[in-house]
Order: C-alpha cells, then structure tokens, then sequence
C-alpha cells in the first residue's frame, strides 16, 4: 500500500501526453496555468520563494524539470549533484506545485509550446525576448512575468562553498 506521500509525488511527476490531459481539464475547469523551468539542484531559499512567487500567479503551477543529461549540457559535467528522480520528488513535494515534468532538451520551448500557459514565468535575469517560449505564450493570448531573485542564493554558490570549505 502507497503512503500518501507516495501517492502525492505519482499524481504530481508526470509525462508529457499524461500533463496534457492534466492540463486540458484544468483549462476547462476555467483554471489560471502557470508554467516555469529549471534545473533546481540544491533546493534553497531562492528556488522556494520564487516558485511560490510564481504559484500566486495564477491556479496550478507546472514546474519543467531539466533532465540529467539536459543539466550536464548547461551547467557541466559535475551537475546534477541530486538526478532527476530526487529533484523530482522534493518539487513534487511542495503543495504549490500541481505538476512537474522532465524534459531532456536544453530549453522547454516544446513543453511551453503544447501546454500554452496563461503565464510563463523566469527569473528576472532573464528579459523577455530571451524566455524560451515567451513569443508563442503572447502569441496565444498568454502572460510572460519575471520575478526577482532572492539575492546572493544559487545552487552553484552552495557548491562552490562546499568545495572551498573541503580543501
């Protein structure tokens, strides 16, 4: 027998054609979607106070989750420190957060492409024109909102103090 957290995490970690049905219900239920991306490696006060930030935004938030090989590509062969399972699981864990997803290419522009968010939401060092997506989300009819990050916390600072303290 499943705990409920077991259950939690298997309704929220999901697949593509699995999240679209999601997706399609809750547009038809009249519900606000809310989509933002990202590696979230080291889960800090950052990433927690920006996906909740975002969660406000509208009715469902879906979090797309940079697959193993995808965070290789971007950040190096040292990253990911958890792999996508785990970093799954603790976003899934989250009750602002109704859906994550993995994607293995190096931006979800084909995520943000089938599902259309009415919001896409980044970092606010990103600007506009540079989110992956953003031009098909305003084309649809959507929002694009960037929100500013709490300073001085990344998971690349958290790895790199860790590394300066083993030496």
């Amino acid at each position: 027998m499943q705990t409920h957290l077991e259950q939690t995490l298997l309704n929220k970690i999901t697949d593509l054609p699995t999240l679209l049905g999601k997706v399609n219900t809750w547009k038809s239920e009249g519900k606000k979607i809310v989509f933002t991306n990202g590696v979230f490696d080291l889960l800090h006060l950052g990433h927690i106070t920006y996906m909740a930030k975002a969660a406000e935004l509208g009715d469902k938030l879906i979090i797309g989750l940079n697959a193993d090989a995808s965070v290789k590509r971007l950040k190096g062969e040292n990253r990911p420190v958890n792999d996508q399972n785990n970093r799954a699981a603790l976003l899934a864990a989250m009750y602002f957060i109704d859906a994550v997803v993995v994607f293995e290419e190096d931006t979800p522009l084909n995520l943000i492409t089938q599902i259309l968010p009415d919001i896409l939401v980044k970092g606010a060092d990103y600007s506009v024109e540079n989110i992956a997506g953003a031009k098909e989300v305003l084309a649809n009819g959507g929002e694009v909102k960037t929100i500013t990050l709490v300073e001085g916390h990344s998971s690349t600072n958290i790895i790199n103090k860790i590394k300066s303290q083993m030496a």
